[in-house]
């Protein structure tokens, strides 16, 4: 557990260095143009100082890389590890808690209850008939 600790550290150092490195290599610049004032030696010389710094960066940025690759290879296998492990725990609890419910199974029982009783209705009526009314007479006009 300790080795975890201490890659994921250097994992976390390895990637501000190589951030610092790609900022220094970002700050060289370009190749630095011929200068007409200068003689041909002279603008050589000074193209080979700038790619004997880009090139000593470059390399420092790729041995950077290399180990942090390195690095996280190994915290990911640490990661399969820890996951296989907790496949099997996984595994062993399922199989514990299978063989302990099995023999403890009993038939379930209905508790005992009052049985239902149907809600009351009303009861059925007969259709009201309309009373019988007697019809108007119509008042008998006086001639």
């Amino acid at each position: 557990m300790l080795t975890e600790i201490q890659i994921s550290n250097s994992i976390y150092n390895l990637k501000k260095q190589i951030e610092q490195i790609e900022s220094e290599l970002l700050e060289l610049g370009n190749s630095p143009v011929p200068l007409a004032e200068l003689i041909t030696s002279a603008n050589l010389l000074r193209q080979n100082e700038f790619l004997l710094k880009s090139d000593h960066k470059k390399t420092d940025l790729i041995s950077a890389y290399s180990v942090y690759s390195k690095s996280m290879e190994i915290l990911l296998s640490s990661v399969f590890e820890i996951q296989n492990e907790l496949k099997d725990i996984l595994k062993d609890q399922s199989s514990l808690i299978s063989s302990k419910t099995k023999p403890k199974t009993k038939p379930k029982t209905k508790p005992k209850t009052k049985p239902k009783t149907k809600p009351k209705t009303k009861p059925k009526t007969k259709p009201k008939t309309k009373p019988k009314t007697k019809p108007k007479t119509k008042p008998k006009s006086k001639k």
